[in-house]
């Protein structure tokens, strides 16, 4: 069944919430009064169609449908949850949050606030335990945390039904202990910026000097460290203890004006406005937004590849919506060939034609195949026992195009087989057209000995009653066929 979700305010952050609900599969009912809502959720969205499926090493699940409401009372229509991005202003959310309680008794609302505490926006409320803070990071579409924070109204219930619908969307819930203004993460981040704004109006750096000293050194630590870590290493063998011993006195030296702001008027913002024009002006916003995702897709995929930090999220994620395709899966033998695996071409599975790649191609049929040995019994588990299906033989046709975003189905249908081996032929689907065959021989290995040797008992059962259950069936069109053989 597919659920829904209500957006509440289309700027950048609502329109990021938006899209990552929406390529996670949801429905999203929007509300807001400007009349070009409209036309920034799609802009942004079509930026996280290109960035957050890049993220991603299975399937995205089918995109939700996008519709804008006239009232909030419409938009909130039929909604298990409402993720308000109205201006930082507490009357106008009090406001909201009524419209929304009276529209949809019992609805859970989450604030992406950047400020405001949970009892602050709960006040006047006649549900104020449906009422919860989930704070995001730009952009929200790639961009995993959102700090969770309830207050005492809030039971454990709403705050770990929050949670989940968080980690359900592929992020990183961090749920706040105790209620404070500005949470975590802009606690920091206004600390930063104060003194950014003093080295900058002393002259000691310009905005480009700033960023360069972020970029360039340890933002890239703090991107998968975080601060804590960092500075443990920092402390060598010795660790954290020795760090504080050494740099613990600087904390008494007159290195920050922390505790001093700067007076904000029209001189400081033209001193930053200015700066930050000639730093960045040559590029437009929405080609800003494209090289930032691109460079924290890098980014994060090479956290994926380790499993570390952020990346984690992703695989996490990933891993949840693989077990939903694995149960799609045919489980039993039968006179067909057998669905075992869907897929999604994503875009590092492109060339440079726009098409799948031809490794890809090989992907697909491992998946296929993979899926295949997991069902007989000989997945990871049967490997780690000591024998293993090695491929032999393998002859790929290119029947089809399969491009970006095109979702692909992989078939199998075992042609032959015995103790010591199988020949499959799969096909590569993309709805009833064919785009690929893969015909294959796979030996069974013992690892250690490097060589053929019969299957486990179990094994061989599984794999000849399917093999039985295709027996009867047709020769596979282009079976047996050698490269280049004329049609």
């Amino acid at each position: 069944m597919t659920r829904t979700a209500t957006i509440i305010g289309g700027g950048v952050i609502g329109g990021g919430w938006a899209a990552r609900f929406l390529l996670n599969g949801w429905n999203v009912q929007v509300f807001d009064p400007d009349p070009q809502a409209e036309r920034k959720i799609n802009a942004v969205l079509s930026n996280a169609r290109l960035a957050l499926p890049a993220l991603s090493d299975v399937p995205m699940a089918e995109e939700g449908r996008l519709t804008f409401h006239d009232t909030i009372f419409d938009a909130v229509a039929g909604s298990e949850y409402v993720q308000e991005s109205v201006s930082e202003r507490i009357e106008l959310k009090r406001k909201v949050y009524a419209q929304l309680q009276q529209a949809n008794p019992g609805v859970l609302i989450g604030s992406s606030t950047s400020g405001f505490k949970a009892s602050d926006l709960q006040e006047g409320s006649p549900a104020p335990q449906n009422i919860i803070v989930a704070h995001p990071f730009n952009p929200v579409y790639l961009l995993p945390l959102s700090e969770v924070s309830g207050s005492p109204a809030n039971t454990t219930e709403t705050v770990e039904r929050t949670a989940q619908i968080m980690r359900d969307i592929g992020m990183y819930p961090l749920v706040i202990r105790k209620e404070i203004d500005a949470f975590i993460g802009n606690r920091f981040l206004e600390a930063v910026w104060r003194e950014a704004l003093w080295m900058l109006k002393d002259g000691i750096a310009t905005t480009s000097e700033i960023d360069e000293a972020i970029r360039m050194g340890f933002g890239l630590r703090w991107g998968q460290m975080g601060l804590f870590e960092t500075y443990r290493v920092a402390g060598g063998e010795a660790g954290m203890r020795h760090f504080m011993a050494q740099f613990g006195p600087a904390l008494k030296w007159p290195w920050t004006k922390l505790m001093d702001v700067p007076e904000f008027n029209e001189e400081l913002v033209d001193l930053v406005a200015n700066q930050s024009d000639a730093q960045s002006g040559a590029y437009g916003i929405r080609e800003l937004e494209r090289i930032r995702d691109q460079n924290l897709v890098g980014f994060l995929r090479a956290l994926k590849e380790r499993n570390w930090g952020a990346g984690k999220v992703l695989r996490d994620h990933d891993a949840a919506r693989a077990a939903v395709f694995h149960a799609q899966t045919d489980t039993a033998p039968k006179a067909e060939p057998l669905t075992m695996a869907r897929m999604q071409v994503l875009p590092g599975w492109i060339d440079y034609n726009g098409h799948m790649t031809e490794s890809r191609y090989y992907f697909a049929n491992s998946e296929t195949v993979d899926a295949f040995l997991r069902l007989i019994g000989a997945g990871m588990d049967y490997v780690a026992g000591g024998h293993s299906y090695y491929s032999a033989e393998t002859h790929i046709r290119h029947l089809g195009e399969a491009k970006l975003g095109d979702r692909l189905t992989g078939t199998i249908q075992i042609i032959s087989a015995d103790e010591k081996r199988f020949r499959s032929f799969v096909r590569i689907m993309k709805g009833d057209e064919v785009v690929a065959t893969i015909e294959q021989l796979c030996l069974h290995v013992d690892m250690a000995q490097g060589k053929t040797v019969a299957a486990s008992p179990q094994v061989w059962a599984n794999l000849k009653a399917i093999a039985e259950g295709h027996a009867g069936l047709p020769l596979p069109e282009g079976a047996g066929r050698a490269v280049g053989q004329p049609r």
